[in-house]
């Protein structure tokens, strides 16, 4: 949601403070993508909500008849429901990661506990992370939304995707917002360009073996961290996660995010 056209602040994304506002913004812009891609040629379509509670979005008013995954336990997150089957990944409303340039309402997975990742020695944002579970089943990743720097951070994972600008940042608190009609139109055009030359888009290619660093806010996390498998200290504040599949070292991961939650949230 931190990625869609007109949202600039924590209040907007939050349902609480500002009941409907992102959850509208953000279901326009998924249904802006499900209309182009049936204009290209899709026939079906599975919605995966990965925003905070991950229920977000009225069932009932997803366009294309699309499946709708929802709810908070998902063993792959983001990512839940992919697999070899699927054709394209579209990645709608993403945002910049947290150790990057200032990207509005930037983060990577938990701003409480996590403070930087690299894939590979490169920086990346969630983009990058959910990008391993589509190498593992070679899904391309046709199609990714955001800001100028979640554009230009995806660009080393997912070589050839369609890169839509619906925002520029200013901060992590401002941005210049295309209007959501416009931020709309180019994401259904930028689905129906990404799926007409979707042979030519390769799934995420990483050169193994996968490393994946973690830089954690405090020594307390990153010694939690550790006790999830495959998980390896680098420093009192860094640990990495490394192997031969994307889709192992994303579980490991995301084993991560949930063991340092509870803890980063008492801190």
């Amino acid at each position: 949601m931190e990625g869609v056209a007109g949202i600039v602040d924590w209040s907007q994304v939050a349902a609480a403070q500002e009941p409907g506002l992102g959850q509208r913004l953000l279901l326009e812009e998924v249904n802006a993508a499900i209309d182009g891609a049936l204009e290209g040629g899709a026939l079906s379509f599975l919605v995966n909500d990965a925003h905070g509670a991950m229920r977000n979005l009225p069932p009932d008013q997803l366009h294309g008849e699309a499946e709708y995954c929802s709810g908070q336990h998902k063993p792959l997150y983001m990512m839940e429901g992919l697999d070899g089957s699927f054709d394209a990944c579209l990645f709608i409303g993403y945002h910049g990661a947290v150790d990057g340039p200032a990207s509005v309402l930037s983060h990577t997975y938990n701003p409480a506990a996590i403070m930087g990742v690299s894939l590979n020695g490169h920086l990346v944002g969630e983009s990058g992370i959910n990008a391993l579970v589509a190498s593992h089943f070679q899904v391309p990743v046709a199609l990714i939304s955001g800001d100028q720097h979640t554009a230009a951070q995806a660009e080393f994972v997912m070589p050839g995707a369609e890169l839509v600008v619906v925002k520029h940042s200013v901060t992590r608190l401002a941005a210049r917002n295309l209007h959501p009609t416009m931020a709309r139109r180019r994401i259904h055009d930028g689905t129906i360009s990404a799926l007409q030359r979707l042979s030519d888009i390769s799934p995420p290619k990483l050169p193994a073996p996968i490393r994946l660093e973690v830089r954690l806010r405090n020594a307390d996390l990153a010694q939690v961290a550790l006790q999830v498998r495959g998980v390896q200290a680098l420093s009192d504040l860094e640990v990495v996660l490394e192997g031969e599949d994307g889709l192992a070292v994303y579980r490991s991961f995301v084993g991560l995010v949930q063991i340092t939650r509870g803890l980063a949230q008492e801190r």
